[in-house]
């Protein structure tokens, strides 16, 4: 007998289902913890302003096949998108209501330019108790508030600069706005924390983030060497301060193979694999904090054999002997190295528009939300306003 047909498969459960985020930020930092949020399950409303929106949308070259930035694709997958003109009292209404609906709020505005919107913490915890309020900022609330933050400014004040690059070099900033994705990272954990709160008490609350002490944060080992000596580190280029080799030795023809020996056990891997297995008993080169000592003499030894190959069959061999290493890979290379690893590293979201690289998340039991194209300006904006402007326990419409 033929079988029924089987229902539909429900969506699998996500971590963040039922919670809207009302997204209010620009640039970097507050975007990609709401399209973190959004991989996690959160329905998440972006708000621009009419006209330009979101700064990034002009960030290019290059761009998308609409004309947005592919800057701004970076930071905006699985959104709806809203655009309000915070200085029109209707506009400013639909916020205020769109806040006292939702469940996070996001923004990063001057500390106090909200307020005579009645979108600031004490207007919105007032309408909306349970509201978990994100505010990111450049310098904090306090003596920094009137500071623009910007990414490559804080990388130079906040130190990061003075340690990246080579020595006797000038000082520089790292390959992406690196200081907006951390202080992203925190403000997600901030988040997450926040709606565990609520969970037991029912209370949201405010959860401030800043890029200067998101950067410090991440200085690790940097910042606790400084506390303990006193002394400003410097530039080393590749190398590490603590460990070595932790750095990139030259191949044949001078190419880079990086490596990474972190303990003695895998130096004297490294050793016998370069055919050289006296180095490892080498008083110089015997301990890790000798062969910090005596970085010079060592990265001479090892370049002088590693100089009889190519940095790819070096991997090949050290890799079988449990050495970390690997070559200087192009993008390119490293989104297809992660391919043949079987991450998954890129998700397409439609045609015409630019793929996502995949969340690195992965969750057993409510895995993330494969990603949607971020949204055009006000691409929901007529079904949002309607939803906004009736009772407020219907249901965000579904998209079209």
């Amino acid at each position: 007998m033929p079988q029924p047909p089987r229902p539909p498969a429900s969506p699998p459960a996500r971590a963040l289902d039922g919670i809207l985020v009302a997204d209010f930020s620009r640039v970097l930092a507050g975007p990609l913890a709401a399209a973190t949020l959004a991989d996690l399950g959160a329905e998440v409303i972006k708000v621009e302003r009419p006209g330009t929106g979101d700064d990034t949308r002009a960030w290019g070259p290059p761009f998308a096949a609409d004309g947005t930035a592919a800057y701004f694709d970076a930071a905006n997958r699985s959104k709806r998108g809203l655009a309000l003109d915070l200085g029109d009292p209707a506009d400013a209404a639909a916020a205020r209501e769109l806040a006292r609906r939702a469940d996070v709020l996001i923004e990063n505005f001057r500390p106090g330019s909200l307020a005579k919107y009645g979108l600031d913490h004490t207007a919105t915890r007032a309408a909306n108790p349970g509201l978990v309020h994100c505010t990111i900022t450049g310098f904090g609330s306090g003596a920094g508030a009137s500071l623009p933050g910007y990414d490559f400014v804080v990388q130079a004040v906040g130190g990061l600069m003075s340690i990246t690059g080579e020595p006797g070099g000038p000082p520089l900033k790292a390959g992406v706005a690196l200081v907006d994705v951390l202080t992203a990272k925190d403000a997600t954990t901030g988040i997450l924390a926040a709606l565990r709160h609520r969970d037991r008490t029912g209370r949201g609350q405010l959860v401030e983030v800043n890029l200067l002490s998101s950067l410090l944060g991440s200085l690790v080992n940097q910042a606790s060497g400084h506390l303990a000596t006193g002394r400003n580190p410097g530039p080393m280029g590749n190398r590490h301060p603590s460990i070595a080799p932790y750095e990139t030795l030259a191949c044949r023809d001078g190419r880079p193979l990086a490596v990474a020996a972190g303990n003695d056990r895998q130096f004297r891997a490294l050793a016998t694999t370069l055919g050289a297995p006296e180095l490892a008993d080498d008083p110089r080169f015997a301990r890790n904090q000798d062969r910090v000592q005596n970085r010079t003499d060592l990265m001479k030894a090892l370049e002088d054999r590693l100089a009889s190959d190519t940095p790819e069959n070096w991997t090949d061999r050290l890799l079988a002997a449990s050495v970390p290493c690997g070559p200087v890979n192009t993008l390119s290379q490293a989104l297809e190295l992660a391919g043949r690893l079987g991450l998954d590293p890129v998700a397409p979201v439609g045609e015409g528009r630019i793929p996502q690289v995949a969340s690195p998340l992965r969750l057993s039991g409510t895995p993330v939300t494969p990603p949607t194209a971020p949204p055009r300006l006000d691409e929901h904006g007529t079904a949002l306003r309607t939803w906004l402007s009736g009772p407020a326990d219907h249901p965000l419409p579904p998209r079209v």
